[in-house]
C-alpha cells in the first residue's frame, strides 16, 4: 500500500487515526502494530512472518544480552543477531546476484532462486541491527516490552521507504503516546506537503523521465533532459516520501529525524552526503565506518574505510554492479577532497563549489538509474554530444517546451526560497494573518489536486520501493 493512493488517504489512515484517537493510551502502541502489520500485510502477505521473526529475534537477542555478564557471550549474541539479520538480507536480495556473478565469472550455471524482494527489508534490517549493536556498546537499555518494540521496528510510516529511525530517537514517544491538536495540524500538513511533492512534482518528472528514455531520436538536449529530470524526480520523490512519514509520525506523536536538507544547494560531496539520506549517511558512519577505525588509524586505514563504506552503501540500494560503481564512485569523489580538492574549494567561490557539486551528483544519478554500464555509458555519451549526438531533435524540445515550467518549479522547490518567503511573510503583522488564514485554504487545495491526480489513474510510481 502506497502513502501516494486512495486507499491508503481516504480508508487507512482515517481508520487508524481514529482508532488510536479512542484508545485508552496503554492500548495504543498495540493499536499501532497491529495496523503496522495490516499496512504490511496487505502489501507483502507472504512476508509479514518474515518481520515478525526478524523482530522476536532481536527482541530476545537484546534480553539476554543485557542480562549476560560474560564478554564471550555477549560477542556470540552479537554475532547471532548479525548472521540472522544480515543472513536475511543477504538471502532475499543478494543471493540471485551473487549465483549470476559467480556464473557469469565461472562460466556456471547454477539455478537462481527468483526470491521476491521483501518490502522494507532494508530498513528494518538496518533498525533491528541499530538496537541489538547499541543494547551490546551499553548506549540503550534493552526494552523489555516486546510490543513497544515490535511497534518500533513495523512502524507503518516509515517502514518501507525510511527513514531510518533508531530506538532512542522513538522510545520515549511510545512510553508517552501522545496525541495533541498542535501535533495532529503539524503532521497532516507536512503529510500534505510531502505528498504534493511526490504525486504533483515527482510522478510528473517520472513521465518526462519516461518520454525521454523512449524518445527515438537521440539528442544531446533530450539526454540533459533525461538526467535532470531524473535528478529531480528521484529528490522529490523521496524527500518527499521522508515528509509523508515524518507528517504521519507527528500525527502519533512520534518524532522520527529529518531526512533531507536541500543537498542539491551543497558545496562539496561531503557536504551533500550530510544532507541527501540523512539517516542512512549516519548509520553507516556510526555502525560501520566508526568500527572498522573512522579516520583514528592514518590516512591509508581512513581512505580504505571510506571505500568499504561506500561500495556497501551502494549495494544497500540494489544487488546490482552499477550500485556497487555507483558507491565507489563516490568513494572516489570523498578520497580527492579529503586528499586536496576541499581545500582548493575553500579558495574559490562558493559557486563553484556548488556547479561541480551539482555536476558531479547528476552524473552519479546517471549510473544510478541504469541498470546496465552500456546504458549509463550510452546516454554519458549523449549528453556530450559523442558519437554524432545531434544537439537537439523535435521530441526534446517538445518536451522542453512542455516540461520546462515544471523543471523551473522544481529547481525552485529544491532549494530553501518559498520557505524564506513564507518566513519573511510571517514576519510581517498583516503576512501572519493571512498565512494562517490562508495556509488551510492552500494545504486543502494541493490535497485536492492530488486526489484528482490519483483519481484519475496517473503515473505513480515509487523509486526507492525497489530498495
Amino acid at each position: 500500500m502506497l502513502f501516494s493512493s486512495l486507499t491508503f488517504l481516504y480508508l487507512f489512515l482515517p481508520a487508524v487515526l481514529l482508532a488510536y484517537a479512542v484508545f485508552p493510551a496503554r492500548l495504543r502502541n498495540g493499536a499501532l502494530l497491529a495496523a503496522s502489520l495490516l499496512f504490511y500485510f496487505c502489501g507483502e502477505p507472504e512476508y509479514t512472518l518474515l518481520i515478525l521473526g526478524e523482530t522476536l529475534v532481536s527482541y530476545l537477542i537484546a534480553r539476554w544480552m543485557a542480562g549476560a555478564a560474560s564478554p564471550r557471550l555477549r560477542r556470540a549474541l552479537l554475532a547471532a543477531e548479525l548472521l540472522a539479520a544480515l543472513g536475511a538480507l543477504g538471502l532475499f536480495k543478494y543471493a540471485d546476484f551473487a549465483i549470476g556473478t559467480v556464473n557469469a565469472l565461472f562460466g556456471g550455471a547454477l539455478p537462481l532462486l527468483h526470491l521476491a524482494l521483501p518490502i522494507g527489508i532494508s530498513f528494518y534490517t538496518f533498525q533491528t541491527l541499530s538496537y541489538v549493536i547499541d543494547v551490546y556498546w551499553g548506549r540503550l537499555a534493552a526494552e523489555r516490552n516486546f510490543v513497544r518494540y515490535a511497534a518500533y521496528v513495523t512502524l507503518f510510516p516509515q517502514l518501507i521507504a525510511g527513514p531510518i529511525v533508531r530506538y532512542q530517537d522513538v522510545a520515549e514517544d511510545l512510553c508517552g503516546k501522545r496525541m495533541t491538536a498542535d501535533g495532529l495540524y503539524e503532521g497532516l500538513s507536512r503529510f500534505v506537503l510531502g505528498l504534493s511533492k511526490k504525486v504533483l512534482l515527482a510522478n510528473v518528472l517520472g513521465q518526462l523521465v519516461s518520454d525521454m528514455t523512449l524518445a527515438a531520436e537521440r539528442s544531446v538536449l533530450g539526454a540533459w533532459l533525461l538526467a535532470v529530470g531524473y535528478a529531480l524526480q528521484i529528490y522529490f520523490d523521496f524527500s518527499g516520501y521522508s515528509d509523508m512519514a515524518i507528517g504521519i509520525g507527528r500525527v502519533f506523536g512520534l518524532r522520527f529525524p529529518e531526512n533531507f536538507n536541500y543537498p542539491y544547494l551543497a558545496h562539496t560531496v561531503t557536504d551533500f552526503w550530510r544532507r541527501w539520506h540523512m539517516t542512512l549517511s549516519s548509520w553507516f558512519r556510526d555502525y560501520v565506518y566508526i568500527p572498522l577505525g573512522g579516520n583514528r588509524r592514518g590516512l591509508p586505514r581512513q581512505l580504505w574505510n571510506i571505500l568499504i563504506v561506500w561500495t556497501l552503501t551502494g549495494l544497500w540500494h540494489g544487488a546490482n554492479w552499477t550500485f556497487a560503481a555507483w558507491g565507489m564512485y563516490f568513494a572516489l569523489l570523498l578520497t580527492l577532497e579529503k586528499l586536496f580538492l576541499l581545500r582548493v574549494l575553500e579558495r574559490l567561490p562558493r559557486a563553484v563549489g556548488r556547479i561541480y557539486t551539482l555536476l558531479a551528483v547528476l552524473l552519479s544519478f546517471v549510473l544510478f538509474q541504469s541498470e546496465r554500464f552500456s546504458a549509463a555509458l550510452a546516454l554519458l555519451s549523449e549528453m556530450f554530444g559523442a558519437a554524432g549526438t545531434a544537439l537537439q531533435s523535435p521530441a526534446a524540445v517538445y518536451a522542453l517546451r512542455s516540461y520546462g515550467l515544471l523543471l523551473l518549479m522544481g529547481c525552485i522547490g529544491a532549494t530553501p526560497l518559498p520557505k524564506k518567503l513564507a518566513a519573511r511573510l510571517g514576519a510581517r503583522r498583516w503576512g501572519a494573518g493571512a498565512l494562517r488564514a490562508l495556509t488551510p485554504a492552500v494545504l486543502l487545495l494541493l490535497l485536492l489536486l492530488c486526489t484528482a491526480y490519483l483519481a484519475d489513474g496517473s503515473f505513480n510510481p515509487f523509486l526507492y520501493f525497489r530498495f
